[in-house]
């Protein structure tokens, strides 16, 4: 039975890692990313990634797992949103000034050297930093103090960011990411909504981690796939239960890109979908 409210969908908004990404080794997923391919080609949705990978990890990633093309980017945790054209991936500009007018300047890679000198942080690669995302490892295991005290500094030193952590599900790495105040995944979607005069109901949301949920909870629709942790998923139905948004969740039985095709099918997203291996 088809588990929709308000409005019927016509995009899939998805992160990349854990979610449509198929899990290593698991020929379920690899069969589900091509029936999602397949119900993209025929369908007119529009796909958009969000995820925390930089744009040039994401279009790696396009290549490498034979992902769908999507038509919009929305990468770096929310920092960065890129549109395809004819040229390539353009960064709009739009978005950039909006970033900037919450950061009040024009760049966190200034305060790289201020953070240095805290222990229970490590700077993350140079490519995974930009003008508005400054992002660390930190220990995993104490990721929530971590975090708590990543913000006391940036209050102590007036900077206009916010924090948002979560640990890798593949590795165990703690991650720490600085982004302008308020800007995360569900803030670059709902600016994206307005850019593109979307109606919020229109757009379907899947995740597996802890930066999915602010856009987990932010009112789309949303799927949340089976190798999500069990806090998560627990995180997510209480904040929807809230809302008596019971109808906008689909808790997926089947992993990754199982689950983000049995969520599409659910929503009814494709007028024509090949059956899921999840139900």
């Amino acid at each position: 039975m088809q588990n929709q409210s308000e409005t019927t969908p016509n995009v899939l908004a998805t992160d990349l890692d854990g979610t449509l990404i198929p899990l290593d080794g698991d020929q379920a997923n690899r069969d589900d990313l091509l029936r999602l391919k397949t119900s993209f080609a025929n369908d007119n949705v529009s796909l958009v990634f969000v995820t925390g990978r930089h744009l040039a990890s994401v279009e790696s990633a396009i290549k490498e797992f034979q992902l769908p093309n999507p038509d919009w980017i929305i990468c770096d945790v929310g920092a960065t949103i890129c549109k395809r054209t004819n040229a390539g991936w353009q960064p709009l500009d739009a978005y950039v000034e909006t970033l900037r007018k919450i950061l009040g300047h024009d760049s966190l890679k200034t305060y790289h050297s201020h953070f240095a000198r805290f222990d229970f942080l490590k700077l993350q690669e140079p490519q995974k930093q930009g003008d508005f995302k400054m992002s660390f490892y930190s220990a995993a295991e104490n990721i929530k103090n971590s975090k708590h005290l990543l913000e006391q500094e940036l209050a102590k030193i007036g900077l206009n960011g916010s924090v948002i952590a979560s640990v890798d599900p593949f590795n165990g790495d703690g991650l720490l990411d600085v982004l302008p105040n308020g800007v995360s995944k569900a803030f670059a979607l709902k600016w994206w909504c307005d850019h593109s005069n979307r109606d919020a109901n229109q757009i379907i949301f899947s995740g597996d981690s802890g930066n999915d949920y602010a856009a987990m909870v932010a009112g789309f629709k949303t799927i949340v796939v089976a190798n999500a942790t069990p806090e998560l998923r627990n995180s997510v139905v209480e904040a929807h239960r809230a809302q008596g948004w019971e109808r906008r969740l689909h808790l997926a039985n089947g992993s990754a890109t199982s689950g983000v095709l049995a969520g599409c099918q659910r929503f009814g997203l494709f007028d024509k979908l090949l059956p899921a291996v999840d139900s």
